[in-house]
């Protein structure tokens, strides 16, 4: 052993090497839980957004909808869009699953979830996310919705997992970035064209639902 890696051993406490069985058990209980769910449909957005907001109503009934086409509604178990969703689920008699992060503030499991896990630790959240998704809506959001965007979209750039859409909802809202990757980012080389065609933005519910039935699971 060389003495950088020794040093680097004693560096880690007991506390920080039990860390590890805890995100194991993390994994687990997300696994456990998640597994004989029917295909389901995981939706972001804003925690912040309103019950009067447009986008919290078109999620509510976006949800409904999948609800009732037999498809699971997966959110990230807060408010705002992920309420939104989990509600129009819930009340469609579907299954509504809230995937909760524990945060010291916004973030509490809303009372619209049938199916409930909370995380300690985001990287294992955003593992359920994507592993039991068949497709990814996506409304207006902030830092966290932009991360699970470019996340999804790099997964998939890249191969690393099998495509699947990603719709986004909302032009008035997403325009600015669509125009953005194509002004800046492909007229530079930074993507190309079939980078493009990874995601699909729309203004309906109706629409988003379309485009999940037309996949093939």
């Amino acid at each position: 052993m060389k003495k950088n890696d020794r040093y680097l051993i004693d560096q880690i406490s007991p506390q920080e090497s039990w860390r590890i069985f805890r995100i194991m058990a993390e994994f687990v209980d997300g696994i456990e839980t998640l597994s004989s769910l029917e295909p389901a449909v995981t939706v972001f957005g804003s925690a912040r957004c309103r019950p009067d907001d447009k986008y919290y109503r078109m999620a509510a009934e976006l949800a409904g909808m999948l609800a009732r086409e037999g498809y699971c509604v997966i959110t990230g178990g807060g408010p705002g869009i992920m309420e939104a969703a989990n509600k129009g689920a819930f009340e469609a008699g579907g299954q509504s699953v809230g995937l909760n992060i524990v945060l010291p503030f916004e973030q509490a499991m809303n009372p619209y979830t049938n199916i409930h896990l909370n995380f300690r630790y985001f990287f294992v959240r955003k593992v359920m996310f994507i592993k039991y998704a068949m497709s990814y809506v996506i409304f207006p959001g902030g830092f966290g919705t932009m991360d699970e965007l470019f996340e999804s979209l790099t997964l998939i750039q890249t191969d690393k997992i099998k495509p699947f859409p990603v719709i986004l909802v909302g032009s008035d809202y997403w325009g600015g970035l669509m125009d953005w990757m194509r002004d800046t980012m492909l007229s530079e080389m930074k993507i190309v064209q079939e980078d493009l065609a990874i995601f699909t933005v729309v203004d309906s519910p109706g629409d988003a639902v379309e485009i999940i039935k037309n996949t093939k699971v």
